[in-house]
């Protein structure tokens, strides 16, 4: 490790000032260098400290319920979340600016900038989300007797593919984490495969399936419709599913629609849209029912999750662009089966999942998009075996927050 270093040293010192160059002429600056680095202002968070590590939105996502069960059930202890990107960090810091008592960048795996982190940072436990594995940090943990964990670990198959390709190096860089809690039985199978201590690689399911239920009641009136939501849409989505509507509603007459922009402001544009329709359409903030209207637009903030209850199936937005798409299982946990676009990197290890029932399906086009809920629309046995599907993916895989903070309960 100690050559590991020095090369590593070496290679960073060459590469960062070439590579900040390219990034100005590009138009694209380097975020949190300073950070990452350990160049940042010492935060003083005493001797109770619980590290945790995201690299972007999808792990930052991942991580939310268990950082806020982490601060119930540890109260003593100061909560810092880092992450390894700019739009992890703006995701960090939407969500857990009232829980997280520091926010920051993860250091670059080289001695002096984890020292640097380390020495002021100074975190009891050390967890970090899914599988990024940094020889240095590891290796410093070890040294400075910091308990660390991967969790919510899984690896695909083409880094499976490189990793087996250095099994000896990264044998030793394993053996420094206390221990690896994977997703899956075959994520486990990997890490041992290239060089996990099988006796501290265990299965702990998948974080981001513990969502809970709103058991807030929906006044809006289903009066026997059957009702579509577009959740979090973004610009263009709203013609797509409005159109795909339009032709569907020739078909099944009794099918509604609520539509919910991911960004409020987008509200009025939406009504230009509706109005070219033809049909009948109103706002939540109107008070607005299915009973006289067709389409409904969800124009207030923070309602979304619970009406997910009131749907019979949902397409989630952000996903034919190149945002990534939203989280399905908001969906999913009311057993209503939920549709996506092809964007979907936010939730790659969700759809995978899923992808192996009825319960969630990804389309590449609109087209698709039509064809897909015809047959929820047309075919009951296919609709309820989805519905059913839905049921089964949460009962197999929740658990995982609760495994994590049992283990934080044996380190502190």
């Amino acid at each position: 490790m100690f050559i590991y270093g020095i090369l590593s040293t070496l290679l960073f010192s060459i590469l960062l000032p070439v590579y900040y160059i390219v990034r100005v002429f590009n138009g694209k600056f380097l975020y949190g260098w300073r950070e990452k680095l350990g160049f940042f202002r010492h935060p003083h968070l005493g001797k109770k400290v619980i590290m945790y590590h995201g690299v972007s939105v999808g792990e930052i996502i991942a991580l939310e319920n268990l950082i806020k069960k982490t601060k119930e059930t540890f109260p003593d202890y100061k909560i810092v979340v880092t992450t390894g990107t700019k739009t992890g960090q703006e995701t960090a810091k939407k969500k857990f600016s009232d829980i997280a008592d520091y926010i920051t960048y993860f250091p670059f795996d080289i001695p002096s900038c984890v020292y640097r982190f380390l020495r002021k940072i100074n975190p009891n436990v050390v967890l970090i989300a899914e599988t990024e594995i940094w020889p240095i940090f590891a290796d410093y943990c070890k040294k400075r007797n910091i308990p660390l964990f991967t969790i919510n670990g899984r690896m695909s198959d083409s880094t499976y593919k490189l990793y087996r390709l250095f099994k000896r190096f990264f044998k030793h860089v394993l053996a420094n984490y206390t221990e690896i809690l994977t997703q899956s039985n075959e994520d486990r199978e990997k890490l041992i495969s290239i060089g996990a201590p099988e006796e501290c690689t265990h299965v702990m399911k998948n974080l981001k399936f513990d969502v809970k239920k709103s058991d807030e009641i929906v006044p809006i009136d289903k009066n026997g419709k059957r009702i579509i939501i577009a959740g979090s849409t973004h610009k263009g989505e709203d013609k797509i599913i409005t159109d795909i509507f339009l032709k569907l509603k020739k078909e099944f007459p009794d099918i509604k629609l609520l539509i919910a922009p991911r960004h409020i402001q987008r509200v009025p544009q939406i009504k230009e849209l509706l109005k070219k329709t033809g049909l009948p359409f109103g706002t939540r903030s109107n008070n607005d029912k299915f009973k006289e209207k067709d389409i409904l637009i969800l124009d207030t903030i923070g309602e979304l999750s619970k009406m997910y209850s009131i749907c019979d199936f949902a397409f989630i937005g952000g996903s034919f662009n190149k945002t990534g798409g939203h989280n399905p299982l908001e969906a999913i946990v009311y057993s209503k089966p939920a549709i996506s676009g092809p964007s979907i990197h936010n939730f790659r290890d969700i759809y995978c999942i899923l992808g192996k029932t009825n319960a969630g399906k990804v389309v590449k086009t609109p087209h698709e998009l039509e064809d897909y809920m015809r047959l929820l629309l047309s075919d009951n046995k296919f609709y309820n075996q989805a519905c059913q599907d839905c049921e089964t993916v949460f009962r197999d895989q929740q658990g995982a927050l609760n495994v994590v903070i049992e283990r934080l309960k044996q380190i502190l």
